[in-house]
């Protein structure tokens, strides 16, 4: 038990001398932002894989004597996204509260008596001496009690914009979407991050989305710099509340 406890500290002390490495280096200097990357690596490792039902071939529709598209919302042509690189704009919007309230209170008390005086008609109480009762040999009771009182009251707010890219479109036409954001102000950056799937059909007219029409949304929004540090616990609570069993 020991050696493995000796593991483990020995292994979260490495870890911590990385991220003190890196904290070391970026001493005097504002936090670094992230370069461009592939969009599809914001999305998940690798396509979307999806069972989906084998889509039937359509033919694309003909209009005869018709400069009109039925599909398309401007004469020219349709701004929203729909093919790999497109660009759209998601607008998060959420406002959540939950107020839960749990009471739980159990008791229960037990109580056991036994005697022994009569064995197929042989009297047994000569059997015992004066100190032995023979119509109380045992005598078991328990009680126990639990109570549990438990309150929730959570409120979230987020109001932000972000643009994000086409990655995948799948066999039956949604899109899987990945974007983020990074803004610096002084010494403190914001990093905004959003990937899902959306239907083309959701996408309104003003090549936009809401957070609410895309499935499997995966939405962060957090920093990093010198006022995220002074949040966060040193690395000795860490490990300590980690290692205490208590």
């Amino acid at each position: 038990m020991i050696r493995k406890i000796t593991v483990i500290i020995i292994a979260a002390l490495a870890l911590q001398a990385c991220g003190a490495t890196t904290r070391l280096s970026q001493v005097g200097q504002t936090p670094p932002m992230r370069p461009i990357e592939n969009p599809a690596v914001l999305a998940g490792t690798g396509p979307s894989q999806i069972p989906m039902p084998v889509m039937p071939r359509r033919l694309p529709a003909t209009q005869t004597n018709s400069l009109w598209n039925a599909n398309s919302p401007t004469f020219f042509g349709d701004p929203r996204a729909a093919r790999i690189g497109d660009i759209l704009t998601v607008n998060i919007d959420i406002s959540d509260s939950a107020q839960l309230n749990n009471t739980t209170s159990r008791s229960r008390t037990a109580a056991e008596d036994s005697d022994l005086t009569q064995f197929f008609g042989i009297d047994l109480t000569q059997f015992f001496n004066d100190s032995i009762d023979p119509s109380s040999l045992t005598s078991l009771g328990s009680a126990s009690s639990t109570s549990g009182t438990g309150t929730v009251n959570r409120g979230e707010s987020i109001s932000l914009t972000v643009a994000a890219i086409v990655t995948q479109v799948l066999p039956n036409g949604n899109l899987v979407l990945a974007g983020r954001q990074e803004v610096r102000v002084n010494n403190e950056v914001r990093e905004l991050l959003i990937s899902g799937i959306a239907r083309p059909q959701d996408i309104g007219s003003d090549n936009t989305i809401s957070h609410t029409q895309i499935a499997e949304a995966r939405i962060s929004y957090g920093g990093r710099g010198h006022l995220s540090e002074v949040q966060r616990p040193s690395y000795g609570q860490e490990l300590y509340n980690i290692l205490m069993p208590f």
